[in-house]
């Protein structure tokens, strides 16, 4: 790589450090003022009792159950992205994976509290680990979830160490305490070959290991609802199903991330139109998969027609939940993998709106498999009924806007793209002795994108 090229990668890289202009402000006060709608929300929850919510004897799942799934979901699938570009050592994946590990480790912290919240009494959250029972999936949930967190910020925290000195050189003189910060968590880097060694070893391992502990993950928060006496819910496929749902779901929140940061940071001569095509096709092969499970759940389900699943599938495909289950299907489902696959201009567009359609429909999606399924009576009695109130609403509102709350500020004190894995990617001033020029074709140039491309 030529001088040039990476010392703009670098500026780039580290222009967020330290910055607080007053778009940043004004992004941190709205933000901010959201989380704490969402706390006070809570606050009166906690106050008041469950009551204040639309949850019911009939329907005691909803928005908060539903949130919890789709969060630590959408968390799996950008530690998944990241970890999947590591193990095939893609060359294009530098200036993605921080942004990737990010958001998994944003997303795990929001999508971890929905629990509590579920509770309407947090202190009874220490009765799980007073009193829990080896047996129960609930005690296994919060088993897999503790260890994919712990596993989560040792993934992100790995690959920041060498450019730890990078973000102190960026503030200069600015660095003062935050610069001793930034000593002691590098632990001494260097950059020697034994250090160097020790360093890809280590997020080796974490990229191998992150995978099999999101996996488990998300098949244990599938058993807490297949392992019920519910017809809608006792499926043999509900962890596979869960577990791509949330790549599905979190590759698509990864290119809106990307998407977002590319904009407001000025990164679009490194993150190109490529990235996005690349991404894209995760998208498009994850969408297939995933509309395969559902056409294989509903095929033999109907085909069979017993009388459990009978009043639950003319409900999403005729009844009262239709609009929610066709505005999925097309909206959330076939239209994002249509735009996603179209060849030609406007890449980077065409895949951002394609995600917050699947984002938007997978949410949907958790809706119809948590509220209809509770709504369902077991005995012969009239379908439970529920409406979220403004208690339910402004938690998710407040927690949504957490996640990019949290990114900002991260990017404010490290680097949004990672120096150390462009230097390792691509090599470190590489130099063509006959024309003096970069001796490779540079997968990070404004050319790259094509004319017209965004």
């Amino acid at each position: 790589m030529d001088r040039r090229t990476r010392a703009l990668y670098v500026e780039r890289a580290v222009w967020p450090i330290g910055r607080g202009d007053r778009k940043f402000w004004i992004s941190v006060m709205v933000l901010g003022a959201l989380v704490a709608a969402g706390v006070y929300a809570w606050i009166y929850q906690v106050q008041h009792g469950l009551w204040v919510t639309g949850l019911n004897q009939k329907v005691s799942w909803g928005f908060y159950i539903i949130n919890c799934v789709f969060f630590i979901g959408m968390s799996y699938g950008g530690a998944m992205t990241s970890a999947i570009l590591r193990l095939t050592g893609a060359k294009w994946r530098a200036p993605l994976t921080r942004i990737a590990e990010a958001t998994a480790v944003a997303a795990l912290l929001v999508g971890a509290v929905y629990p509590i919240v579920d509770l309407g009494r947090p202190d009874r959250f220490l009765y799980i680990l007073r009193y829990g029972q080896v047996g129960s999936p609930v005690v296994w949930d919060l088993v897999a979830v503790t260890s994919y967190a712990i596993a989560s910020f040792v993934f992100l925290y790995l690959p920041l160490i060498p450019d730890l000195p990078v973000a102190k050189a960026a503030l200069g003189a600015r660095a003062g305490l935050l610069g001793r910060i930034y000593d002691a968590l590098s632990l001494g880097w260097k950059g020697r070959p034994d250090q160097e060694r020790a360093l890809a070893r280590g997020i080796g391992i974490m990229a191998v290991l992150i995978i099999p502990l999101a996996v488990s993950v998300h098949s244990v928060l599938a058993w807490l609802f297949a392992v019920t006496s519910r017809a809608e819910w006792h499926s043999t496929i509900f962890a596979p199903y869960f577990v791509l749902a949330a790549m599905f779901s979190g590759v698509a929140a990864v290119i809106i991330v990307v998407a977002a940061l590319r904009k407001v940071y000025g990164l679009g001569e490194f993150i190109v139109a490529k990235h996005f095509r690349y991404l894209s096709y995760l998208l498009i092969a994850l969408g297939a998969g995933y509309l395969y499970f559902m056409i294989s759940e509903f095929l033999t389900d109907g085909y069979v027609f017993e009388s459990g699943t009978t009043s639950g599938l003319q409900s999403l495909f005729i009844g009262q939940y239709a609009p929610e289950f066709w505005s999925f299907s097309v909206g959330g489902l076939l239209v994002p993998l249509v735009l996603a696959a179209l060849p030609g201009r406007f890449p980077v567009a065409r895949a951002t709106v394609a995600s917050v359609l699947v984002v938007a429909g997978m949410w949907l999606k958790r809706f119809l498999i948590v509220v209809p399924g509770m709504a369902n009576p077991i005995m012969p009695w009239e379908w439970g009924q529920y409406q979220p109130t403004w208690v339910e609403i402004t938690i998710l509102v407040g927690s949504a806007a957490a996640i990019p709350l949290m990114l900002i500020v991260f990017f404010r004190f490290f680097p949004v793209m990672s120096v150390h894995e462009l230097d390792e990617v691509e090599g470190r001033y590489e130099v063509s002795s006959r024309h003096r020029i970069p001796a490779y074709a540079p997968v990070y140039g404004a050319g790259d994108a094509g004319g017209g491309d965004d």
